[in-house]
């Protein structure tokens, strides 16, 4: 009897933990709910080990990621996998065997605030596998550097160093690369980094080899409203909690954590800051940018005054490789002439994603939206057992379904 009654309570307190109200639309909830309860055991678990100075947060959920998920170079008889340094970053490789002499190329890097993840974790390599043997396309997934050893621009610098190796005529001579079918892509932060590298290498006047296509998977773009319209919505919704990427952001620019309150109560963008200008907030002004659809009730929030300087103190900010959203319309017109964007409707960076299609649009890209209503932050991973969820199968299947008619 008693030991029914204790397992009743650790019962009742482990469904108290998972349990979190979801909104009615979103795809499976229980098992967003297992995900969410998992990723926040784990951000818990890094918590006290910064807190009694064992190691930094993120390094404890890298070497658990890296001991659960990581995986080494498995080749199939469709698909041959290696590792290699790319531009002196550390890549995995998926080439599909037989099919066209000259394949298609895609360069990709992940998400994870950058910060977290690998290119060589389980779902990356399955979802690069399939790519590869779906597109009968050279997949190159990138392992950029990871905060909080190497803050911006080391990310960005790795995605530029891997990227412009891509292009080179001794990479797309070694893996048979068509020099007129290459794709960046990438998801969240690793859409960020896409979006920054195809930013810059559209005004190198150097380059032999230009990307067709750029590919943007729920992206973070910008760093100074964390009151759009999706943010008040979504800020409580897991994966991705406002907070978890105010504090992203705050370790990939080096800046001190102690700045959190102040970017999620937006006195970091507020009118009294001098190294804000006009032109900046009207690249991110939602209110005009979304449609009304997506602005629903929600208004801005922008301060009066707030924290005067913390822009100067934190230059990155306003640092178009840092925040893509930023770049001039002559830079996005200049882009790759196609452009896809998926958003999720649950998702804090939804009208990140949504602008930065806009704006394109208005720059002359030919741009794609993929938009899934029941969708979640980081759902395209999650399309393989145990994780698997309906929204991540179709949104990966799409995704792929776009790169074969479009590149």
């Amino acid at each position: 009897m008693k030991l029914r009654w204790i397992g009743s309570v650790l019962l009742s307190a482990a469904a108290y933990y998972v349990y979190l109200p979801l909104p009615s639309g979103v795809s499976e909830p229980w098992k967003l709910m297992l995900l969410d309860a998992l990723f926040r055991s784990c951000m818990h678990v890094g918590d006290v080990a910064h807190a009694l100075g064992v190691c930094h947060r993120v390094s404890l959920i890298n070497q658990v990621v890296s001991w659960v998920e990581v995986i080494g170079p498995r080749s199939c008889p469709a698909v041959d996998v290696s590792d290699i340094l790319l531009g002196g970053v550390p890549t995995r490789v998926f080439r599909p065997i037989g099919g066209q002499k000259l394949k298609r190329g895609v360069v990709y890097f992940h998400g994870g605030g950058w910060a977290l993840a690998s290119g060589r974790m389980r779902s990356y390599d399955l979802l690069s596998r399939k790519m590869a043997e779906d597109l009968d396309a050279v997949i190159m997934s990138v392992d950029y550097r990871l905060a909080p050893e190497v803050v911006f621009p080391g990310q960005y610098e790795d995605a530029m160093a891997a990227s412009r190796a891509f292009l080179s005529a001794g990479v797309r001579e070694r893996y048979g690369l068509d020099p007129q079918r290459l794709c960046v892509s990438g998801d969240s932060a690793g859409g960020n980094l896409a979006a920054a590298v195809a930013q810059e290498l559209a005004l190198d006047s150097s380059l032999e080899v230009r990307f067709k296509a750029q590919a943007l998977v729920y992206p973070v773009l910008q760093a100074l409203d964390f009151h759009t319209a999706s943010y008040q919505q979504n800020h409580d919704v897991p994966i991705l909690y406002r907070p978890v990427m105010a504090r992203f952001w705050l370790q990939y620019l080096g800046a001190d954590p102690a700045l959190e309150p102040l970017l999620l109560a937006n006195n970091h963008s507020s009118l009294d800051q001098a190294g804000l200008p006009a032109a900046h907030r009207s690249k991110l002004d939602w209110t005009a940018l979304l449609p009304a659809g997506r602005r629903k009730h929600y208004r801005p929030v922008v301060r009066a005054t707030g924290s005067p300087g913390v822009v100067d103190a934190v230059p990155a900010l306003t640092d178009v490789r840092a925040a893509p959203l930023l770049a001039e319309r002559g830079v996005l017109a200049r882009t790759p002439r196609r452009a896809y964007v998926m958003t999720c409707e649950f998702d804090v960076l939804r009208d990140d994603g949504l602008m930065y299609a806009r704006r394109l649009r208005d720059a002359g890209v030919e741009v794609t939206g993929d938009h899934y209503e029941d969708g979640f932050h980081g759902c395209m991973v999650f399309a393989y057992p145990p994780v698997s969820s309906s929204v991540g199968r179709r949104s990966m299947d799409n995704y792929i379904r776009w790169l074969d008619q479009n590149l």
